[in-house]
């Protein structure tokens, strides 16, 4: 039993890392996307801290957020396959606990 309420926390976990990597990437993606569209004539911005810094090589930071999405794309694709085995092994677990009731 106390193995099953493992299994469940770490599903649980799992799921909340896959939620927050998916928001994370949605906003990535979003500032990729006005990056690449923000009119030449006007100044692009970037948050270094607590300070704003215009941005001359916008291709460049369009590249950075490019490779973190790949990044936060790979680490959520090992997120769901750990998820996967986790729920086959809650299944396999409930099915044992099911079985000496």
């Amino acid at each position: 039993m106390e193995q099953f309420q493992i299994v469940v926390g770490e599903i649980q976990s799992a799921r909340q890392q896959i939620a927050g990597l998916k928001a994370q990437i949605l906003e990535l993606e979003a500032t990729a996307e006005a990056v690449k569209n923000q009119p030449k004539e006007l100044a692009l911005h970037q948050q270094l801290g607590g300070v704003l810094i215009e941005v001359s090589d916008r291709e460049s930071l369009y590249d950075v957020l490019l490779k973190d999405i790949e990044s936060l794309n790979e680490h959520m694709t090992r997120f769901e396959t750990r998820e996967k085995e986790l729920v086959s092994s809650y299944e396999e677990l409930k099915k044992v606990l099911e079985g000496s009731k």
